[in-house]
């Protein structure tokens, strides 16, 4: 343990959505491997996939498990996951309705008595049930520093881009470490959102000061300017504990991150196995995002006339275009009987393919997960954000990183007919500019080269993120040791 005295137990209540559950998963992994009681909350329906990604943990003696919250939408058939959800509109339904879980997790708090709680940021309601048991709340941010900065003056307001009329004028973001720069079209605007999704953001904000602090799934060599602005500018307590996706030393560990994959793996790594090094793209777009049919034909059109052995996971085009009938005719069965390329349907053992010194290059939606899953592997990517905090993420790795190289995509949105077009033809000179062997090119490699070593010496003993997590378990032994004798 970190500390001697009573074990520190500490609650970790993700949002059931793949991006937001399998970090503070690993998270709580991290934790009880340093001697701390990790007790994951989550619902029925989703503690077989969590208990598949701790189950070697426990079973290696750390103190990690579930405990389960009642679902109140049983009776109206909404599923029990982010990600089973089509409808964009049912998707704000669900993270607008989160205060519905509330009478079930005061009764767990309630019951088992944890030392602090570490709790999603769309759960902003949780802090006053802290409050209220006198305990600390951690809100967990499976974003980057760069992101929380740039949250902090776009999220309250679009003042800064009110000038800006035309969607392709571009405004600088101000009092940041860089020169970051978007188009209006970019940015997430709370004006055009539903109202209650604007209020829910707004809380998530005004709460940010009574927390006792924040996990934030990155590491200090990163993006040390905005860890400093972070904390010293913004004045917001944080830690940085990633990437914590490395906790994951055994690769079956990693194989099984986010539960059961839908391809077999042996044959996955038997394919990569049989291409040359830093040869193979691997394209995903996460678990969550859909393209229409028209934009999915450019991508496999593009794919195959790269010349670059690709695997592509996909989630398709939604339920009005089903499995197989989005691709052009014929296309899997050419790419699959030359050996150019592997299509995955669904869940993907992503940590174990960028790993694999075949992959070159990754294609993503810059969710953050996925980037710096990235980082870790040492991969340069093309970037293509849709959403969320993607457009962020992609300034860090394309402007300030400097690993990446931009898609180009010009438009936010949640609904798949709204966003940016690209045509195959851009897409194949820009696969072309990030797997190719131009100066640039081998700069981004060389730079992903150095994260990567300093990604794993950050989780090591000693390393940044190693440290900080064990100064907060020490705070919070110190603060649980003079709560008891009070």
């Amino acid at each position: 343990m970190e500390s001697k005295g009573e074990q520190l137990h500490i609650f970790f209540f993700p949002l059931m959505a793949p991006g937001h559950m399998i970090p503070i998963v690993d998270a709580a992994k991290m934790f009880a491997a340093r001697g701390v009681r990790a007790s994951i909350i989550t619902t029925a329906a989703n503690a077989p996939a969590v208990e598949s990604s701790i189950c070697r943990s426990a079973k290696s003696g750390a103190n990690v498990g579930t405990l389960l919250i009642e679902w109140p939408f049983s009776a109206a058939g909404q599923p029990e996951n982010f990600s089973w959800i089509a409808s964009p509109d049912m998707r704000l339904d669900f993270l607008v309705g989160t205060p519905a879980l509330r009478p079930s997790f005061e009764r767990l708090v309630k019951n088992h008595r944890p030392s602090a709680i570490v709790t999603d940021m769309f759960y902003p309601w949780t802090v006053e049930v802290a409050e209220e048991v006198g305990i600390p709340r951690l809100v967990f941010h499976a974003t980057s520093f760069f992101s929380l900065c740039l949250e902090d003056i776009l999220v309250p307001s679009t003042a800064s881009q009110e000038n800006h009329a035309d969607s392709d004028d571009r405004f600088v973001i101000p009092g940041i470490p860089h020169r970051i720069d978007f188009s209006q079209s970019q940015v997430f605007d709370p004006k055009k959102m539903r109202p209650d999704f604007a209020d829910l953001l707004m809380k998530m904000k005004v709460t940010q000061g009574r927390n006792y602090g924040a996990m934030v799934n990155s590491f200090y060599e990163l993006e040390p300017d905005y860890v400093e602005h972070y904390r010293q500018v913004i004045g917001r307590k944080a830690w940085h504990i990633g990437p914590v996706s490395l906790c994951n030393k055994d690769p079956a560990d990693s194989a099984i991150r986010g539960g059961k994959t839908t391809v077999d793996q042996a044959r996955c790594l038997m394919w990569l196995d049989s291409k040359e090094e830093k040869s193979v793209l691997y394209v995903c777009f996460g678990s969550l995002y859909q393209f229409t049919k028209t934009q999915l034909r450019e991508i496999a059109g593009a794919l195959e006339s790269t010349g670059y052995p690709f695997i592509w996971v996909t989630q398709g085009g939604g339920e009005d275009n089903p499995s197989g009938q989005w691709l052009p005719e014929g296309f899997e069965e050419r790419v699959v009987e030359s050996g150019g390329g592997m299509i995955i349907r669904g869940w993907a053992p992503q940590v174990l393919i960028l790993n694999h010194v075949a992959v070159g290059g990754f294609m993503t939606h810059c969710g953050w997960n996925s980037s710096l899953e990235s980082i870790a592997a040492g991969l340069p990517v093309l970037t293509w954000p849709l959403e969320a905090d993607q457009f962020y993420n992609e300034r860090l790795l394309v402007d300030v990183l400097k690993i990446g190289a931009g898609m180009g995509v010009k438009v936010w949105s949640i609904r798949k007919e709204h966003r940016s077009a690209v045509k195959a033809e851009e897409i194949v000179a820009a696969v072309g500019r990030l797997m190719g062997a131009s100066p640039d090119a081998e700069e981004m490699r060389g730079r992903a080269r150095e994260l990567k070593a300093a990604a794993r010496r950050a989780m090591e003993e000693g390393g940044s993120s190693h440290a900080d997590v064990g100064r907060l378990i020490q705070e919070l032994s110190d603060k649980q040791a003079v709560g008891s004798r009070v």
